[in-house]
């Protein structure tokens, strides 16, 4: 037997696990990013579609690095819950359409990813000053019942609530009361993603809180 050969097989395979290692690492930030920052694919037609009044609108960012860094994140946590719903959020930013009409902001669209049933959430809200729900909008979303959870009558579920009604109820364990609690889930059988888009808005109407409709009240 060659005593060569042994070393030279370790060889290969370390260097095939090197190359693999190599390939995998430029995914690792896109993937980072993609899980927090939710962008709206076509803004133009999408803002006119969620705020139809509006006449212009503006993208402005934030994050936790910026405006309160770990305290502020383990707070947003603990509003939302025991279960992790946040991807390393710190230093990437959140991205928000400032919505106008005649020069006078009017509201706001934010959206956040959610884990679902076979893959990521996009899910957008229209919000007004006072952070009541207008519009409600599913970006992306996989599996065999996306066509019942995009119809507008689920979606219509969701318009004219507000934090407060979200407070009185927790996705997570399904318990609480209220209009959230009342919601008519279209498809039984995908039960994940149904409390998983109740998660989603609750996650955008805690943040919209804490780094928009906090601040507003801060400078009245």
């Amino acid at each position: 037997m060659n005593p060569g050969y042994p070393n030279r097989s370790i060889s290969r395979i370390l260097k095939q696990l090197m190359l693999l290692m190599v390939l995998m690492l430029p995914a690792v930030p896109t993937t980072t990013q993609a899980a927090v920052n939710c962008e709206l694919n076509y803004p133009a037609s999408d803002v006119a579609r969620l705020f139809p009044e509006s006449d212009n609108y503006k993208i402005s960012y934030f994050s936790f690095a910026r405006q309160g860094g770990e305290p502020l994140l383990r707070k947003v946590e603990a509003r939302l819950g025991s279960v992790p719903a946040l991807y390393a959020p710190l230093n990437v930013p959140y991205t928000l359409y400032e919505i106008y009409k005649g020069g006078k902001r009017i509201g706001y669209i934010h959206g956040v990813n959610q884990k679902g049933q076979y893959g990521v959430l996009e899910v957008f809200v229209s919000l007004d000053m006072k952070g009541m729900i207008k519009a409600f909008y599913i970006q992306r979303m996989a599996g065999q019942w996306v066509n019942k959870f995009t119809l507008p009558k689920f979606g219509k579920q969701f318009v004219g609530l507000t934090l407060r009604d979200f407070e009185l109820y927790d996705p997570v364990s399904g318990k609480g009361s209220g209009k959230v609690a009342a919601m008519t889930n279209p498809a039984p059988l995908a039960v994940t993603d149904f409390y998983g888009l109740q998660r989603a808005v609750k996650k955008n109407l805690v943040l919209m809180d804490e780094f928009v409709y906090s601040t507003q009240k801060g400078k009245q």
